[in-house]
């Protein structure tokens, strides 16, 4: 009996319940992870028939497979869910790994809370707005905020920093009240944050009247200056109300999802507060292997549970089978009921085609790039004179500061784009003092002797190495392939050269010459734009091993214990303002003793 067979005799015996099917592969790992009304029926379908190649080829690759019996259809999509994001199998649909939607923290539990910036929603008691579209865009809300109602942005905190120096250049300029000097007091402070919360709540319009009252008010007392100050906040939040599409977003009621399928397959939900299309968000992915109804509705699982926000309404493109289910999930976790729908006729029938329309052309537009990125690669192929086409580039860079922090950064561009969940760093183990031609030996190296030994997280070789820096550190390269069994024949190297602003000029390959790139615009973007990764990878990591050896040398100081450490770091906020501190100020957390310790600690 063949293995098909085999595993239809398997399926036919299986139960006529709900539950979650996992296929394995003969290596036992999971490929695929799905849930069923009905398990026999379900997974006995996948051994019988014909299918579209995208599940012919799963089926072709599964030598067992399990079952876990669910009490209900709500239980086995649960199962699914948790199975999915542990396994994360290469046949499910999965959005990015990467993405997250920053929120707003603030903590009124603090005598002068702040507003930071956070990936996820934490049970502390904390205030939390959002979620917003990227890092970027809720740094500038909170930028515009303080903007309009004149808050601190110098990076002070309070009441650490009060009365301990003269206030900067925003207070000079009127863009801050002078917080640091104490007046206004911290009632007044507690109210401007009460007053940012309410912004960002959607209260807007309410503090502009209170404002005008506030501003009238003033204006009858003969308090004139006071009145101009609050014309002046008053201007700047209906300034702020009129841009508040980002904030709308975190609060939509309607989200309207659109899906396209091609080879490049689109999902994009847009966001409706009031009526009006407050955000958009899209996620493209490879053509799915499920029919669109399932590929929907794991999307559509997918991203709002890590995105962490509800409306009220969800328009989908198609009926799903487990829309009862999903939405007794989503009303569980959003606090308030949840209804997924698919409109047949007015407003809502509009917005849905709207969705459609944007998933459309996002995935004709990614296909364009798609085929751009393709052309790039053909270019630089013919360019370096290799014989077989470039799907992965992986490049290599060091980062250190004199003999500390020696470290490399291992970047991976897959078909032209940057594959961060692929990412490698190392830091040295056997090279103790500045080189970057042994760094670069070991990097390359370390990372070939993991794929040597059967390490996934560095499968497969790349199709071509990019080294940064000249014949030097190709040739490092190529003697740490030597060292691994491998030869330039198995992984073509070569050199990124820089010019005089540190920018790739051209690439070198083993015997010196070197391949000009500037010629070609597409080429010369592709390459510049992974050397300028791989540089920024290797800073970044080094930047973290510095300030973690920086708070190490505190615990290192004679005399200091944890006690004192807390008491240091709640005086001076961190471990560098203690370093910089003199003395006396020292002296008067810790005492005199442990004050001269800690000061020639750092200052030997």
């Amino acid at each position: 009996m063949d293995k098909i067979a085999q595993l239809r005799e398997k399926a036919n015996k299986l139960p006529l319940l709900p539950g979650v099917y996992i296929m394995q592969n003969a290596a036992g790992e999971v490929i695929y992870v799905g849930k069923a009304k009905a398990l026999k029926n379900r997974v006995s379908s996948y051994f019988r028939g014909e299918h579209l190649p995208k599940v012919a080829a799963m089926v072709s690759h599964v030598d067992d497979f399990s079952v876990i019996v669910a009490a209900s259809e709500f239980e086995a999509l649960m199962l699914e869910n948790s199975l999915i994001k542990r396994h994360k199998p290469h046949y499910n649909i999965l959005l990015r790994d990467d993405k997250t939607y920053p929120w707003l923290r603030l903590d009124e539990g603090e005598e002068y809370p702040v507003f930071t910036v956070v990936n996820k929603v934490g049970p502390d008691g904390a205030r939390y707005f959002g979620p917003y579209g990227g890092r970027g865009v809720t740094k500038s809300i909170l930028t515009t905020l303080a903007k309009a109602l004149k808050m601190p942005t110098c990076g002070k905190r309070f009441p650490r920093d009060l009365n301990k120096s003269r206030p900067c250049l925003n207070w000079h300029m009127g863009a801050c009240e002078g917080w640091c000097t104490g007046q206004p007091d911290r009632e007044e402070y507690r109210r401007r944050m009460d007053q940012a919360a309410q912004v960002l709540s959607g209260g807007a319009r309410e503090l502009t009247a209170q404002l005008e009252r506030e501003m009238t008010q003033a204006a009858e007392e003969l308090r004139f200056e006071k009145a101009a100050a609050i014309r002046d906040r008053l201007q700047a939040v209906k300034e702020l109300n009129n841009r508040q599409t980002v904030l709308k977003a975190a609060r939509a009621d309607v989200d309207a999802i659109g899906f396209y399928r091609s080879a490049r397959t689109s999902f994009v939900a847009l966001h409706y507060a009031e009526g009006d299309l407050a955000g958009k968000d899209l996620e493209q992915m490879p053509e799915p292997m499920e029919d669109d109804a399932a590929a929907v509705s794991a999307l559509v699982r997918q991203y709002y549970t890590r995105r962490g926000a509800w409306p009220r309404t969800i328009l989908l493109p198609v009926e799903i089978e487990d829309a009862e289910p999903l939405a007794e999930l989503f009303t569980r976790l959003a606090g308030h009921k949840v209804e997924l729908t698919v409109p047949r006729r007015g407003v809502k029938r509009e917005l849905a085609e709207a969705a459609a329309r944007n998933a459309r052309e996002e995935s004709l537009r990614a296909e364009s790039e798609a085929e751009r990125r393709v052309k790039t690669l053909e270019w630089l192929q013919r360019m370096l004179a290799l014989e077989e086409p470039i799907h992965r580039m992986e490049s290599f860079d060091i980062s250190n500061t004199g003999d500390f922090g020696i470290v490399a950064s291992m970047v991976v561009f897959v078909d032209g784009k940057p594959a961060r969940s692929l990412y490698r760093k190392f830091k040295m183990k056997t090279v103790a003092h500045q080189d970057d031609f042994a760094s670069m030996r070991e990097a390359v190296g370390r990372r070939l002797a993991r794929y040597r030994d059967g390490d996934e997280k560095f499968a497969p070789l790349p199709d071509v190495l990019l080294i940064d820096g000249g014949v030097g550190q190709v040739a490092a390269a190529l003697e740490a392939m030597g060292e691994n069994g491998f030869s330039a024949n198995d992984i073509p190297v070569f050199g990124m050269v820089k010019d005089d602003r540190h920018r790739t000029r051209a690439l070198t390959d083993p015997a010196g010459r070197e391949i000009g790139i500037q010629a070609n615009p597409a080429v010369f973007a592709l390459v510049g734009n992974m050397q300028e990764e791989t540089h920024r990878f290797a800073i970044e990591y080094h930047r973290t091993l510095r300030k973690k050896t920086i708070g190490s040398r505190l615990d290192e100081a004679p005399g200091v214990g944890p006690k004192r450490r807390e008491e240091l770091l709640k005086r001076f906020g961190s471990v560098k303002a203690v370093a910089a501190a003199s003395e006396a100020d020292l002296a008067a957390v810790v005492g005199p003793k442990t004050a001269k310790s800690v000061y020639d600690h750092f200052h030997k």
